[in-house]
């Protein structure tokens, strides 16, 4: 297996090849072209690269200029400066039009760790799939980060890419093809399915081993596409496992668990727990220890599996 990459970095190599692809493409971004690994772009294309400087208000609107001229800007910033500083941007210059502005962000999450509440984006995906017109891609490592890329790019209308500032394992194999908007299945079970996007991909793929370990089967979805939700494989799944677990880094409300618990009351419903962010604020420290204080862990996937495993089977009485 190849050594964790951060999906930012991944990003970051893959655009100048974008630019060569898209004649159109403009990048955007927001003093922080080293972090969101852009500067191979700018060296490669300089006139089509511009710098905002901490203004991000200013960068979306402008953004949303460009694409109404025929250009395809990609916002670069982190997730709580696009999804809550320029909110009101994105929402009425960007998404109400339904103009082609593509978002790139990183830093969202507990794993940002380090860098504390003021830079965790733990509600940006939730804020995001509220507004109308806005599709969300939020993919689990570098090899899926740079297939989803250029289709995002082709997508016409706006698409919010959420990436992450930490190196996550490489779960796919270069030949792998990974369609935009298709849930890719990364583990087979029977008994229970795990629905994750993102880092909580890895850290699901954990959980998966330690239940095969207690002789249970889950089932592994990676959601890349928070919104819109492949919904068809949620209802498959449920058919087929009859109990699910969602992990995502980010708020458990309005997020892929509220995605995936409208999915099933309205279609098929069936016990569910969630995993991710509990109605709080995050903290500075390290990932993996705000993970367990956060009870995101692997070993909290497995838990949360054998209780809805529970839940289920008490159904059946």
């Amino acid at each position: 297996m190849s050594a964790p990459v951060a999906t930012r970095v991944a990003y970051g190599e893959a655009l100048p090849e974008m630019g060569e692809l898209f004649p159109d493409l403009l990048v955007l971004d927001s003093d922080i072209s080293k972090a969101m690994c852009t500067g191979a772009f700018e060296e490669r294309f300089p006139e089509r690269h511009f710098y905002f400087g901490i203004a991000e208000q200013d960068m979306m609107a402008a953004a949303a200029g460009m694409a109404a001229m025929g250009k395809i800007p990609v916002v670069n910033t982190y997730a709580v400066f696009a999804a809550l500083r320029a909110c009101e941007q994105m929402r009425t210059f960007v998404a109400y039009p339904n103009l082609n502005v593509k978002i790139a962000v990183s830093h969202g999450g507990l794993a940002v760790g380090w860098d504390g509440v003021t830079h965790q984006g733990l509600e940006d995906m939730s804020i995001v799939r509220a507004i109308p017109n806005m599709t969300i891609v939020h993919p689990a490592d570098a090899v899926s980060t740079k297939k989803l890329l250029p289709q995002l790019i082709a997508h016409n209308g706006p698409v919010y890419f959420r990436l992450g500032r930490n190196p996550a394992p490489v779960l796919y194999a270069e030949d792998r093809p990974v369609t935009m908007g298709k849930a890719e299945v990364l583990a087979e079970g029977g008994d229970v399915t795990i629905v994750a996007c993102g880092l909580m991909v890895s850290e699901s793929l954990k959980a998966v081993r330690l239940l095969r370990e207690s002789g249970v089967g889950a089932r592994l979805l990676d959601m890349h596409a928070i919104k819109p939700l492949d919904a068809a494989a949620v209802i498959d799944s449920a058919a087929l496992t009859g109990a699910l677990v969602t992990a995502e880094d980010n708020t458990i409300l309005g997020g892929l668990g509220s995605a995936v618990a409208e999915t099933l009351a309205e279609n098929c419903p069936a016990p569910l727990r969630r995993i991710g962010v509990r109605d709080c604020f995050g903290e500075s420290g390290d990932p993996a220890a705000l993970f367990e204080k956060y009870e995101m862990s692997a070993a909290h996937i497995a838990a949360a599996a054998e209780s809805a495993i529970a839940a289920k089977q008490g159904r059946r009485k």
